[in-house]
Parts: C-alpha cells; structure tokens; sequence
C-alpha cells in the first residue's frame, strides 16, 4: 500500500474532507494505516490476488479491515464508541472517494458493517480467533447480483462473482 500514490488518485475536496476527518479524529489515522496494511498482508496470505475482485475474498477483506481498524484504534482510543465511529466514517470515505459500481459500493459498505459488527461482539477476543471466525464467515459468503439479494442477507458476508 503505498500512501501517496493512493492520495494522487483523489480530487481536492475529497483529499479536504479526508482531512478534515482525519482532524476530527487525529489519534486514529495512524492506527488505521497499520490495519490497512496487516489487512491487506493477511488478504493476500489467504487469498492472493482474488481479494482484489467482488469475490468472497474481497468480502473477507473489507470485513476483516472493519474489523481490524476499530481492534487496533482501541489501543489509542479506549471509547470503543468513538473508535467505531470513526471506522464507520473512514471506511465510507474510502468508498465514496474510489468510485464503483453501485452494487460492488453496496456490497463492500455491507461487508464493512460486517465487519464493525463483529468487533463489536468480540472486541475482547484475540485478532488470531477473528481471523479464523472471518475465514469461516467467507466459506459461506453469499453469491448476490441484486440489491434485493442484499437485502436478504443482512448478517452474511456477500460477494459479486
């Protein structure tokens, strides 16, 4: 991951309002950056490359960042309210700032929220048990090509392809 040649990718309001985010919340941007990158280490260790598609490994992945950025934000921020706040915020900043197909920001927002949910529920857990209850989580992602499939599937990790 390379932060730079991310940030040359957006325009000025939305580099603004990453900025003004990232103000907002100034202990957790650098926690996140360390998230994002063990989350894409561990994607790639299990996955390879297909976590880079709508595939269940991009599911796992978003999931798995959720959950990896409000784990280690704890460690800066004891108020785990404020933490997923800013998950929650980062995290759809991402998606709206990178543009996709409505149903593939659709699918990676559910997945996000998945993975926030999962943290919630199991905060106190090692990051090693989450790892494997999301690896179990994307054997049964579910294949959806509809909004109404996404619907149907509110507590499932859901994939495109």
């Amino acid at each position: 991951m390379n932060i730079l040649r991310t940030l040359k990718r957006i325009d000025f309001p939305t580099f603004w309002s990453l900025l003004r985010l990232c103000l907002r919340y100034p202990l957790l941007p650098y926690p996140t950056i360390v998230a994002t990158k063990a989350c894409l280490k561990v994607s790639t260790q299990y996955f390879g490359k297909a976590h880079y598609q709508n595939t269940a490994a991009n599911a796992f992945r978003h999931a798995y960042w959720n959950y990896l950025i409000a784990k280690l934000c704890t460690k800066w921020s004891k108020n785990e309210k404020r933490v997923l706040l800013w998950t929650k915020a980062i995290t759809d900043w991402h998606e709206n700032a990178f543009k996709n197909r409505e149903l593939a920001k659709l699918m990676d927002l559910h997945n996000n929220r998945i993975g926030r949910t999962v943290f919630k529920e199991n905060s106190k857990q090692p990051v090693e048990k989450i790892t494997t209850l999301l690896l179990e989580m994307t054997k049964d992602s579910v294949l959806i090509s509809s909004k109404e499939a996404l619907a149907q599937n509110p507590n499932n990790l859901v994939h495109l392809v």
